[in-house]
């Protein structure tokens, strides 16, 4: 399958032993050739007068691809897939980290290096995707990047009736942030515990609604990391190169 490219690479160091990377990935590259010769002078030229290529100018493009919709659903999966694996490479190459991401059993890790690793992507479009990835050295840790919002009528089949008793009480903007905030805690929590989704989305946090809503105001949380701790977890919230922790 074609290698993604990534682009607008953002590293932040949450702590001394735990860093996370952000990308967006695009389909894969191609080459053309921007000064072409006519195509007589190639058909009737070529063999007496070998064209020097080298002499052109090339230009990297996105090829656009017209698939059914289920096609493209699983080529962008397999884009996605590819991306967070670049980009986990990408950050390890940043921190002069040698080794292998061992997939054989979760939560992911680091083979010679023990580093526990998690995986996240959220797109909008085929070509509009995005990937991020964070290594932790001594606790596990889930992340959620989240570029959608999460409709009213999802939330209120799968949250907690607690937290919809709660989200109802806030003004339409301030209940949409915090329902997709939620989202992302709870995705991040399903990947470090592995629940089957259903039960993750099912689990109470009222408790973090409040601290949600006197930190942020609009729906611009670029990601959501969760870390393991000796005491229970850290939430972090990722906005802009801002890290917010808010439990």
């Amino acid at each position: 399958m074609p290698i993604p490219h990534l682009f607008n690479i953002e590293y932040t160091q949450l702590d001394p032993m735990t860093w996370c990377a952000v990308a967006d990935v695009g389909a894969p590259l191609h080459l053309r050739l921007w000064n072409k010769p006519p195509l007589s002078l190639v058909s009737n030229t070529l063999r007496a007068y070998p064209i020097n290529f080298s002499d052109f100018n090339w230009q990297y493009y996105t090829a656009q691809i017209y698939l059914s919709a289920r096609k493209n659903a699983l080529n962008q999966r397999q884009q996605q897939r590819l991306g967070v694996r670049l980009l986990l490479q990408e950050l390890l190459t940043k921190l002069e980290i040698e080794d292998t991401l061992d997939e054989t059993q979760y939560p992911y890790r680091l083979i010679n290096s023990k580093y526990y690793v998690c995986f996240s992507h959220s797109s909008d479009s085929y070509a509009n995707n995005k990937v991020a990835v964070i290594i932790s050295r001594q606790r596990t840790v889930g992340i959620d990047i989240e570029t959608n919002k999460v409709d009213w009528h999802v939330a209120q089949r799968f949250y907690h009736s607690n937290e919809i008793a709660l989200l109802q009480t806030l003004p339409t903007t301030q209940r949409e942030t915090t329902a997709k905030l939620l989202w992302q805690i709870k995705e991040s929590f399903i990947k470090i515990h592995h629940y089957k989704l259903a039960q993750g989305l099912g689990m109470n946090y009222e408790h973090l609604i409040p601290n949600i809503v006197v930190n942020f105001e609009q729906n611009d949380s670029l990601l959501t990391i969760i870390e393991d701790t000796e005491s229970g977890y850290q939430i972090t919230l990722l906005l802009s190169h801002q890290t917010v922790v808010i439990f």
